[in-house]
């Protein structure tokens, strides 16, 4: 089941059992798409620089509507440059452009990691249109990751929120993900302070 306030966009897309339209803001729209599901993903952006709250508003309603519906399994989808310091020029010059989406992230990932449910939160870098290689690694911990590539495809980073959708391996962490340089998915584990 999908949740969208925009159903067009979902106009073809294979293997969704159904398409709930709402505003994700609205406890009762997203308690529709939520009720008998056994895992929430979520993927909350804003539109434009400005300040905003929809990713904290969003994310608030479907922790409630979570609750409701005895919902314990969360995957959210945030980003590796709030606290990611690699590549240097860039990843700062897109921090400060987008300085007030960032700090909304900020807001959701607190709201997420002091709540009650088996959440994991995911931080992807660039995101590029190439098709699924497979070819995904998985970082726990630390702010960045230590090497490139700094880009992962929507249908890698898909393929990977359904997989951890359905694992409890990684409840309670933030991962970082990318495209691997090797075949098949890697898993690192940063230990540094």
């Amino acid at each position: 089941t999908a949740f969208t306030r925009r159903p067009d966009t979902l106009a073809g897309v294979r293997g969704l059992k159904s398409v709930v339209h709402g505003d994700g803001r609205s406890l009762e729209d997203v308690g529709r798409a939520v009720r008998g599901q056994d895992a929430v993903i979520s993927i909350v952006v804003s539109e434009g620089r400005g300040p905003t709250t929809v990713m904290s508003d969003v994310t608030r309603a479907e922790l409630d509507a979570m609750r409701e519906a005895g919902v314990r399994r969360l995957v959210t989808v945030s980003v590796s440059a709030l606290e990611g310091r690699r590549p240097w020029i860039l990843i700062n010059l897109v921090r400060w452009i987008l300085r007030k989406p960032y700090a909304d992230f900020a807001r959701m990932e607190r709201l997420i990691t002091s709540s009650p449910v088996d959440w994991t939160i995911v931080r992807p870098p660039y995101l590029s249109n190439g098709s699924k290689t497979g070819r995904v690694r998985t970082q726990v911990g630390g702010k960045d990751l230590r090497h490139g590539p700094y880009h992962i495809s929507r249908a890698d980073l898909a393929a990977t929120l359904v997989d951890l959708a359905e694992d409890s391996q990684h409840v309670g962490e933030v991962l970082l993900v990318s495209e691997a340089k090797s075949r098949g998915p890697t898993s690192e584990r940063d230990e540094r302070p």
